[in-house]
């Protein structure tokens, strides 16, 4: 986030040298294959395919219309912003709206950390269970313990500074997404092929989701968190040879990977396991479990767990001390957190900050003990984070088209065609899917609409505008621990 802290310098100056940062790469070149791949990484998991597997070949098109309509449009817009304002999601706000509300952005990508990781360590917890006892699976008690065993497990790991960590999460796109992902589809076209009738209907006519009313199509909203991070890989646009050119090409290919990795297994889940059967947490593992069985290799079981569990920590302790991270840092320069919250400890991180979201998540996590439905509490906290983190995405296309219009001349490494339109779409859609989020979906049966909507909308006001608007109001100027315009770090503020 340094180059969010640049020197005051004379404007003919600093346009000199923004320009000098488009014409050259910060980094090596690479080719837009490695970037696609890179994008692949950073997106595609298993985790949200029992979500849509409850609509069994209908999952295609609920995958496809949010791929169109948020994953395209936020890839290239973050491509003309990252090109030419480096420094991040804070950076373009501020630039293109306020610097109020460039913290509310960076605030909000951090805040939907809070309610993602325990709904990550659910889906870990669940998936333990098929190694230990399956009926753990929807214990509420144990998918408690396990949350807070793990994540204040990985809180300590990230306190220390490891960068052993840094390739996990490449590592883990291949241990727990692609090969898991590719021996569930064979598994299932082979279970297919051999005569076996499918769970979950599989002509035309089921194409599309049954109409039962708004409930019917809820679930798309899960999906728009699936496809966010986006934005991160739009860093790399300009290490491209010829990103005008390369960078569209190597979208076109990571979303067409990211499907195939996202639809092909939720269609396998659906072929085994009937919908009224299937836990949106341990979805993944009732899949291998009820293939392993059929196939008389029910041993395989717990090793397809261990290597869904390696996948996911390895991708928690790799992005845990990120988000974080990049508050940091803003608010030293800036003064947005107290003091007590941009302390580090001896290893440079920022300790104080991951303990305070240990609370919280360790508060959210004793819910899963007292809410009897494990599922229930697992898409309620899935719908708040996307809620919170789709603020990010309203600001950004608000500012992206503010930025075109106020600063044309302004050098960017890639211009994207049409962006009004692009930034419209993605901006219908992100409220659309924030109207979407409030409605209860039909899994859910006769609970009340109005403790759903209540939950939804309370975790929404309270962490994704209430705290970083308390913040901002009672923030004072001895908050500001670092000059805006120091570029370089304090001692032992080295990276996460």
């Amino acid at each position: 986030m340094s180059s969010m802290d640049m020197p005051a310098d004379p404007p003919r100056q600093r346009v000199a040298s923004r320009e000098a940062a488009v014409a050259r790469p910060a980094a090596p070149l690479i080719s837009w294959l490695t970037l696609a791949l890179m994008t692949t990484a950073s997106v595609a998991s298993l985790r949200a395919a029992p979500t849509m597997a409850v609509y069994g070949l209908a999952c295609v098109f609920l995958y496809l219309v949010p791929a169109i309509v948020f994953l395209l449009p936020t890839a290239l817009v973050s491509a003309e912003l990252a090109s030419g304002w480096p420094g991040g999601v804070y950076r373009w706000v501020s630039e293109g709206l306020s610097k109020p509300l460039g913290f509310l952005a960076v605030w909000c990508q951090f805040a939907m950390t809070i309610f993602y990781y325990p709904s990550l360590l659910a889906f870990v917890a669940s998936t333990i269970s098929y190694v230990i006892d399956p009926a753990l699976a929807s214990n509420g008690v144990y998918t408690a313990v396990v949350i807070m065993v793990l994540y204040w497990t990985g809180v300590w790991v990230s306190s220390r500074g490891t960068k052993a960590l840094a390739g996990l999460s490449s590592w883990g796109l291949v241990i727990g997404t692609l090969v898991p992902g590719a021996v569930l589809v064979v598994l299932g076209m082979v279970f297919l092929g051999q005569g076996n009738t499918s769970a979950a209907p599989m002509t035309a006519s089921h194409l599309f989701p049954a109409w039962t009313g708004l409930a019917s199509l809820v679930l798309i909203v899960n999906n728009f968190l699936s496809y966010s991070g986006m934005e991160m890989n739009a860093v790399h646009v300009s290490s491209l040879k010829d990103p005008p050119r390369e960078y569209p090409k190597s979208m076109f290919l990571a979303m067409g990977l990211v499907l195939v990795i996202f639809i092909l297994p939720a269609l396998a889940i659906s072929w085994v396991v009937p919908s009224q059967q299937l836990s949106l947490t341990a979805g993944v593992m009732q899949a291998f479990d009820a293939f392993f069985a059929h196939f008389h290799v029910a041993w395989l079981t717990p090793v397809a767990a261990v290597m869904l569990v390696a996948a996911a920590l390895g991708g928690m302790l790799t992005w845990l001390a990120g988000p974080s991270k990049g508050l940091l840092e803003i608010s030293r320069s800036e003064g947005y957190l107290p003091p007590y919250l941009q302390k580090l400890n001896r290893h440079g991180v920022q300790q104080n900050i991951l303990v305070t979201q240990g609370v919280v998540t360790t508060v959210i996590a004793l819910m899963y003990a007292f809410i009897p439905n494990v599922s229930n509490v697992y898409w309620i906290f899935s719908t708040i984070t996307t809620q919170v983190y789709l603020i990010v995405y309203l600001l950004m296309f608000v500012a992206a088209v503010r930025l075109r219009r106020t600063q044309p001349d302004h050098p960017r490494g890639y211009r994207v065609p049409a962006l009004r339109l692009l930034c419209g779409v993605g901006l219908l859609s992100s409220l659309a899917a924030l109207a979407i989020g409030f409605v209860p979906p039909s899994q859910f049966g006769g609970g009340s609409v109005w403790a759903y909507v209540a939950m939804i909308a309370g975790g929404l006001v309270i962490l994704g505008l209430l705290i970083p608007f308390a913040f901002l109001k009672l923030r004072k100027p001895s908050w500001r621990t670092r000059a805006a315009d120091d570029p370089t770090p304090a001692a032992g503020e080295g990276p996460a």
